[in-house]
């Protein structure tokens, strides 16, 4: 449809009976069922500027690069995370960056970047390689190997190496209950009932924060004593150039965020990537011949010059994005596009629908990992074409680490295995928080 672009200010339009979803629930089955076919319906209803009902709450929903694009960068300061993040999973990630917001988020992302700088990473880097070895150590060769719960536990024994140094005094047991943790805390964003009451979502997911919060702060004294290369001591010992420091309480609520982004981030980017070269063999030979130039453990630069596996890995990120949506709340009265979008409104920021515009891409439902080559590069259709990582002042602060990881993992299955996918086989996807393959996305594994 066309868009009008014209000056004159629109209110926003009234929601049609037909799309007011079920009671309470409103849209909320049709976004769990298939969050493409939602947001192909509110663009065509509605436009890029797109009212819906949500679990209780009035939403408007935001579509096509455009749209997304003056939400993300928020020049005039109306959009808001904390209220809506807050709104979704804030009792269980809460005072993370990612629900700080304006001054605040500012001067935490400022001492943050300090963990995160090149000479750290390339050390984080180096780590992960012990860790993805030793998780690997157990694969075989296996018909319909389950490979979705098998990385994801994978991504949290690196994650416990590289953040926390170690599982070394960790009981399988116990990292199990921690993996348990935050999958209830992620999975609560979509309960009814948002109360601590037991046997809900809600109160699962408060248990889990317990959790966490204990297991951290088992730790946190001997953080604080010694230096170590961990995330964790790193958090507990960087300062901005102004020497400003993270408190106790923000070290472990800066912890439980970045651990649950960084594992189920990951798992989700690796299962893709596993699925799209288990169907397309070519590519899959393509990155084992450059992982195979290269020794078993290669440092930064050289994952990063993976160019093969990182054209896959972009395109499974716009094939499946890992945070296919992001919320956000007005603080004031804004205007989306020529649509006024009142104060104290949920927002919906959709990058998924921006990746799998035919406005942006050729295509776009075909895996073609050739179109973020030099020669394409259709990513830069649009500014926000392409956003896994977010954009403005909240684009994800660890990306370069999260492509470090992945590609690290890769790298070590690319040399040690080779796996195939049934061309014709559709992953079953849970999208009641972030997405994740129902059947565990099986695929046949071969030791090399």
């Amino acid at each position: 449809m066309s868009v009008d672009r014209s000056t004159a200010v629109r209110e926003l339009p009234p929601i049609r009976r037909e799309d007011l979803g079920k009671p309470v629930l409103g849209r909320a089955f049709a976004y769990a069922r298939d969050p493409l076919a939602l947001f192909r319906r509110q663009w065509e209803h509605y436009g890029p500027v797109a009212p819906l009902t949500m679990l209780g709450q009035d939403w408007v929903m935001l579509l096509g690069a455009d749209a997304c694009q003056v939400a993300l960068t928020n020049k005039d300061k109306a959009f808001a995370n904390g209220p809506a993040w807050t709104y979704l999973v804030g009792p269980f990630f809460r005072r993370g960056l990612m629900l700080l917001d304006f001054e605040e988020h500012h001067l935490h992302r400022r001492i943050m970047q300090e963990a995160f700088t090149r000479p750290r990473l390339e050390g984080y880097a180096a780590g992960m390689h012990p860790a993805i070895e030793a998780g690997l150590a157990s694969w075989g060769s296996e018909r319909g190997f389950p490979a979705y719960p098998r990385l994801k536990q994978l991504t949290l024994d690196v994650a416990a190496e590289i953040f926390m140094g170690g599982a070394r005094d960790h009981s399988p047991a116990e990292m199990d209950r921690v993996n348990k943790a935050f999958i209830d805390c992620v999975q609560a964003a979509s309960a009814l009932v948002r109360r601590d009451l037991p046997f809900t979502r809600w109160g699962r997911g408060h248990r889990g924060r317990r959790v966490l919060e204990d297991f951290l702060r088992h730790y946190l004294p001997e953080k604080r004593a010694e230096r170590t290369d961990d995330l964790f001591s790193a958090l507990c010992h960087v300062e901005s150039e102004e020497g400003e420091r993270f408190s106790d309480d923000d070290v472990v609520n800066h912890m439980i965020f970045l651990m649950m982004a960084a594992h189920d981030t990951s798992t989700i980017t690796l299962s893709t990537m596993l699925q799209l070269l288990g169907q397309h063999p070519e590519w899959q030979d393509r990155c084992r011949a450059e992982s195979e130039a290269l020794g078993p453990r290669p440092g930064l630069a050289e994952l990063e010059g993976l160019r093969s596996l990182d054209l896959v890995m972009k395109e499974a990120l716009r094939l499946r994005a890992p945070v296919p949506v992001v919320v956000r709340r007005t603080v004031r009265d804004t205007v989306v596009l020529g649509t006024r979008i009142p104060a104290d409104t949920y927002v919906t920021v959709t990058p998924q629908f921006s990746h799998l515009s035919e406005e942006y891409w050729t295509n776009p439902m075909v895996f073609d990992p050739e179109r973020f080559s030099e020669e394409r590069r259709e990513d830069k259709s649009h500014r926000y074409a392409w956003e896994p990582f977010g954009g403005g002042v909240h684009k994800c602060l660890g990306l370069h680490f999260a492509g470090a990881e992945v590609k690290a993992v890769m790298h070590h299955l690319l040399r040690g295995w080779s796996w195939s996918v049934d061309p014709g086989y559709v992953a079953p996807m849970n999208n009641h928080s972030l997405p994740f393959p129902k059947d565990g996305q099986p695929l046949d594994l071969v030791r090399r």
